[in-house]
């Protein structure tokens, strides 16, 4: 019976262990960089506020369209702020959503609130990067009557439940992802067969926001600033055929 208990105590006290080293893990995220936080700053173009979400919106219209945005895995959320920021002053509101544990995974329906405080906004939009465009189809599949559009930046859905979906979907992703080409070709079936992509030559994982290099990814053969302006263009050209 002694050597019973102490088995349990010895996986216990290992379980609570690994359960506080995740969490640590976690709480520590990447990011965010210098452009990053001096785009969460309002100007002329664009007003930033910051309280359960972060919104952007473009300061001289009122716009139609909203795009919901769910961070990368362990990457603090703030970093997506610069290429979301030129996204809005396109004309577009722009919600980013903070995610339990740095984990998009934790916390899918992070965005359930924002359909409520924009009721103004007609067509939505969601989307992510890596982990959180996974999560944001996930948020997507149990909000199909609210949204019409997905967007992954570097991601693909978890499963096939959405490719006979209505929604319109857009991948875009670099030659010089971490994951490597084949696993965009492999994760097609995925998608809606009428699925836009837009691939960008010497793009890489970590350039989809400002967080400074990842761990395992490539080298891009193009500058943050080059890669976040195809990745805009692309991203804000789709919600001006959702807008439609």
């Amino acid at each position: 019976m002694k050597i019973f208990k102490r088995v349990l105590w010895g996986l216990l006290i290992v379980v609570v262990v690994f359960v506080l080293g995740f969490v640590v893990w976690a709480e520590n995220p990447l990011g965010p960089a210098s452009e990053a936080l001096s785009a969460l700053e309002s100007d002329s173009k664009v007003s930033v506020t910051v309280d359960k979400y972060i919104t952007f919106k473009p300061v001289d219209m009122e716009p139609t369209t909203g795009f919901i945005f769910y961070p990368g895995g362990r990457v603090d959320y703030r970093s997506y702020a610069a290429p979301l920021r030129a996204i809005a002053e396109q004309g577009y509101l722009v919600v980013l959503v903070p995610v339990r544990l740095n984990l998009a995974f934790f916390d899918i329906n992070a965005g359930d609130l924002v359909f409520s405080m924009y009721p103004e906004i007609q067509h939505w939009v969601t989307g992510g990067h890596s982990l959180g465009g996974v999560a944001s189809a996930l948020f997507a599949k149990n909000h199909l009557d609210e949204i019409e559009g997905l967007v992954f930046w570097a991601s693909y859905p978890a499963d096939e439940s959405l490719n006979n979906s209505d929604l319109k979907m857009l991948s875009i992703y670099g030659t010089n992802d971490m994951a490597g080409m084949e696993i965009f070709d492999e994760k097609k079936p995925l998608l809606t067969a009428d699925a836009g992509y837009v691939v960008i030559d010497g793009g890489n994982h970590a350039q989809f926001g400002n967080y400074g290099p990842q761990p395992g990814d490539n080298a891009a053969t193009i500058t943050s600033g080059e890669q976040q302006a195809q990745i805009v263009k692309a991203t804000s050209e789709f919600l001006q055929e959702i807008s439609k």
